[in-house]
Parts: C-alpha cells; structure tokens; sequence
C-alpha cells in the first residue's frame, strides 16, 4: 500500500485542525443554548442551588486537582500514566478512618466530662495526625511502587509500563479488600468537622449551607497545590525534577541522580494522593477498596483536560471537571447519576477537539 506524502499528511493535518474547530464551535453554540435556556426559560433551578452546585464543583475538583498532580509528576518524569494512583489515595482514606477510629475509643475525660474520648478532646490534633499518616503511609506505598513495580521495567516499552501500572492497581485494590473487607467503613468526623454543620450565608434571599468540611478541604487542596508549585519552581529538587523530566542522560551528566530524583517525585505524588485521600474520607464519609477508583480515572480526565505534564493544567482541569461534574447534568437536563458519564464525556471531547489539554501538554524534545 503506498504511503501518503508529505503534502497530503499537512493537507489532512489541516483538515482534521479545521474538524476539530468546527465541532468545538458546534458544541461551544450548543452548550450556550443549553445554559440560556435552562436558566432562564426552563427555570429548572434557582440561583441559590446553582450556587450550592458550583461550590459542591470546587470542592470535588481541589480533591481531583491534587490527584491529578501526581498524575502529571510522574507522567513528566517516566512518560508513563501511573494508574495505581487512585489506590494510593484510597491507602490514605483507610489511614483517616483508622486513625479516627482509634481516636474515637481513646478515653480524655475532664472534671465536666468524663466521657470524653481523643477525637472530640484534641480535634485538630486528631486530623493533624490523620493527615500526617495518611501522607506518609501513602508517600511510601508510591515508593515502593517506582522501587519494585516500575524500576526493573523503566527501559521496557511503554505499553508494558501502563499493563504493570493496571496490575499495580489491581494488587492494592484486592489487598485492601483481603486486608480490611469488602465492607464501606463510615468514618466519624471530629465534631468540629461534622458534615451536616458549617456556615449559612443568604444568596438571593434563600440560605446556602457551607460545610466546613468542604470549605476545610477546598482551602487545604488550594494551598497544597500552591505548595507544590513553589516546589517545582524554586527549590533544588523542582529543578531536578525539571531536568530529568527534559533529559534524564544530560541530568545525569550534570550531577543530578536520577534514580533518587524519580523516587522523590514518587513520594511526592504518593504524599499529595494521601492527603487528597484523607480529606474524600473526613468530606464524603465512607471508605472501601474501591473508593480511589473512580476518582483516580477522574484525575486522570482532569490532567488530560488541563494538558498531561502540565502542572497547573492539572489544577485548572481538576477544578474545571469538578464544577463540570457538578452542574453538567442540571445544565443537560439528565439525572444526576449519570454525572460519571458527563466526566468521562468530557475527557472524549477534549481528546477530539484539543487533545493537548487546555494549557497544553507538555514535552521534551526526546519525548517527542
């Protein structure tokens, strides 16, 4: 079969550019239709419930926002999607459920209140610690993955990578299930962060409920990825990570270990998993060995949609999929249990019409 030349490979690329602008003009008219008329002739909603859906949109998506960093760290380190990260998040939820369980049986009675236990007593010291194993347990469940699944395969095609990456996460999923059973386990807030509590403020005459463990979460998320960030930026690591993930034989012959750079990123990636997991357990409640499943794959939609190997693309996608999950079935007029749907449809569509992400993806020129 003769191969194509290269005026007709430019004449396709065109076409398939000028496809792609004309779907996403076509989709960009219908969603404004769509938005227009659901608000203002359907009326399905008033504004402060699509308030209550745009905030319940930042919350899931600073969650999706973190996990999709890890995501994206180890993307621009190995070229590779480490689909086990869902389930390193997951390790860090059982962390905050057993950490409060444990404080929960503590007995700390006072003169006025013998029956006091730890979690009630000392509760920012209970999720302090939550926070701390949670991040720990799961920084090291990352390396302990790069160490015993991915080193030995670091040379091997990349296809072999991602098969390893899916059996990694079939292992800790059924692990989690031999260990703590197939179950839901319900974890018990301390009271200052129970679900049902937080601050009440008026929007168009109606009261909107700001949970604090929602407003706890979307702060911490925001000032992780900030942190994380700065990391990258300006200090020593962040700019070995930078080298390698353009180089890895020009990092290494300036000095930088290479092996040692990968596994930081490892336990990086695996610490901001363990957080994220920690703060799904304290705002949703409940823990299995699936919980990290479904938000894993919906990170990795997020780090597609803002561009893979981009770092605040992956925090621009994350809070966009959330908000997008959020208020997407009010907008389409379907029901709510197909949100999921609404997610994955989003990844298509961006893969169709921008598949470089919002911000783009970024490459080294070996990579290329």
């Amino acid at each position: 079969m003769k191969k194509p030349n290269q005026s007709t490979m430019r004449t396709m690329l065109k076409v398939g550019k000028y496809v792609r602008w004309v779907l996403g003009i076509a989709l960009g008219v219908f969603l404004l239709w769509r938005v227009v008329r659901v608000v203002t002739v359907e009326a399905a909603y008033t504004p402060d419930t699509w308030l209550r859906f745009g905030l319940s949109g930042l919350i899931l998506g600073g969650m999706y926002a973190l996990i999709a960093i890890g995501y994206t760290l180890v993307y621009g380190i190995m070229f590779m999607i480490n689909f086990a990260h869902g389930e390193v998040m997951m390790i860090g939820a059982f962390c905050c459920f057993f950490v409060f369980e444990l404080f929960r049986f503590l007995p700390a009675p006072t003169m006025t209140n013998p029956d006091l236990v730890f979690l009630n007593a000392h509760p920012f010291l209970s999720v302090l610690i939550a926070f701390l194993v949670g991040m720990f347990v799961s920084g090291c469940s990352g390396y302990l993955l790069e160490k015993i699944a991915y080193r030995p395969l670091r040379n091997a095609p990349r296809i072999i990578l991602l098969i390893t990456a899916i059996g990694a996460s079939t292992f800790l999923q059924n692990a989690a299930m031999l260990l703590f059973g197939p179950q839901r386990k319900n974890i018990v807030n301390p009271a200052v962060l129970d679900r049902g509590a937080g601050w009440t403020i008026q929007f168009f005459g109606k009261p909107v409920l700001i949970s604090y463990t929602g407003a706890f979460s979307l702060a911490l998320s925001t000032i992780l990825m900030i942190a994380l960030y700065i990391l990258v930026q300006k200090t020593k690591l962040g700019r070995s990570m930078r080298a390698v993930a353009q180089d890895k034989d020009s990092a290494a012959l300036m000095g930088v270990d290479v092996n040692r750079v990968i596994s930081q990123t490892f336990i990086i990636s695996g610490i901001l998993a363990g957080a994220s997991g920690v703060m799904w357990g304290i705002h949703m409640g409940l823990v299995n060995h699936i919980t990290g499943s479904l938000p894993g794959i919906k990170a990795f939609t997020a780090a597609v949609l803002g561009g893979v190997g981009n770092i605040p693309g992956a925090m621009l996608g994350g809070m966009t999929l959330g908000v997008i999950e959020s208020i997407g079935p009010a907008l389409l007029g379907i029901d709510f249990q197909l949100k999921d749907v609404i997610a994955f449809l989003t990844l298509i569509v961006v893969l169709i019409i921008r598949p470089s992400g919002i911000l783009g993806e970024r490459l080294s020129e070996e990579k290329l």
